[in-house]
């Protein structure tokens, strides 16, 4: 079994365990010599480290993704543990178990898919039902789904962070239907079945969470909508009119244009597949970003652009004392325009506008 996880690092010790490097950097000293700048991860979480001596010797032998056995000593850096490093060595994937490195969901994954079955089974349109049925019959589609992320990094953001994405929004929709009764549930169920599903070939999770070739060049929107439709061509009697419905609503469940959405949600259904997608994601994100802050005190969390604010952290705040300083960090301001140009020609026509207004 690892050990340590860096959740539990306590700061000034000296510290010797193996990670994964998810983040690598060479910059220079004021001296011009090179020094390294590295996140380190494992499954608890993650940790900035500087090597400041002899990393010339240390640059080429480990790259990003690589696992290294490091030994250094934890700080606290402008509020933030950093990690000195002393030494650092490459590990061969043969010595670790991969499952000590990602972030995994909590719930079985297994458990979480036949959840997943059971709304299917649960439904009455049988256009609707087949089709989820036909697509996740598909084995290499089952496994994908219950093992990717939601996201590279905004939410729901490890093994498994998609189906229990996708199963949050399915009890939100079944709440959402029930107080919205000219809600159709199956169709939205399809939605929260089907709107990300392009994401288990958008997203690489090997070792470290980013996108593939095809995520960069299609994205999971485009990527999904051609794996729906793909299916659908083998069922020649899927009306074409709700294969229209289904389709817009992966094409919208972004919202907004500037969102990523080539389409804006045209009816209740999708517009309400919208709404509660994008409720869970931010829901989760906040809850996130509260808990896996680094700051060691004060009340409110770094800036978050996925949010655009910094977060209030509520159980500090209600169990500590005031802090000094009450505001919460702003967000970075854009520097200010340059003075435009001017001529003599052009303060002699100012003067002369301004004398006839």
């Amino acid at each position: 079994m690892k050990s340590p996880y860096l959740s539990e690092l306590q700061p000034n010790q000296t510290i010797q365990g193996t990670f994964l490097v998810s983040y690598k950097d060479v910059r220079q000293k004021k001296s011009g010599d090179p020094y390294l700048s590295l996140t380190l991860t494992d499954r608890s979480g993650e940790l900035d480290a500087k090597m400041w001596d002899n990393a010339a010797d240390a640059l080429d032998t480990f790259q990003r993704d690589d696992f290294v056995r490091v030994k250094g000593l934890l700080q606290i850096f402008q509020n933030r543990p950093q990690l000195t490093l002393h030494k650092i060595q490459p590990v061969p994937e043969s010595e670790v178990d991969l499952a000590d490195y990602l972030p995994a969901s909590r719930r079985d994954r297994d458990e979480m898919f036949r959840e997943v079955q059971g709304w299917i089974a649960g439904m009455s349109n049988p256009q609707l039902k087949g089709l989820l049925e036909a697509i996740f019959a598909d084995q290499e589609v089952a496994l994908a789904y219950r093992t990717a992320p939601a996201a590279k990094t905004v939410h729901h953001n490890w093994i498994g962070g998609l189906i229990e994405h996708v199963l949050s929004l399915c009890n939100l929709a079944k709440v959402s239907a029930a107080h919205y009764p000219h809600i159709d549930f199956d169709l939205l169920l399809t939605g929260v079945l089907l709107h990300d599903i392009g994401k288990i070939r958008e997203l690489h999770y090997a070792r470290s969470f980013g996108y593939t070739t095809e995520g960069q060049l299609l994205g999971h929107i485009q990527i999904g909508t051609q794996m729906v439709l793909d299916k659908m061509r083998l069922m020649p009697d899927f009306p074409p009119r709700l294969r229209e419905l289904v389709v817009h609503m992966i094409l919208s469940h972004h919202g907004e244009l500037a969102f990523g959405s080539p389409k804006i949600p045209l009816f209740p259904e999708a517009l309400l597949l919208h709404l509660l997608d994008n409720m869970d994601s931010k829901m989760e994100c906040m809850r996130s970003l509260i808990d896996r802050d680094p700051h060691l005190t004060g009340e409110w969390t770094g800036y978050n652009s996925a949010l655009d604010r910094s977060a209030l952290k509520k159980s500090r705040y209600l169990d500590g004392s005031p802090e000094p300083v009450i505001e919460a960090p702003a967000a970075p301001k854009p520097a200010p325009r340059a003075p435009e140009p001017t001529s003599v020609f052009a303060d002699k026509l100012k003067g002369a506008l301004g004398s006839n207004s």
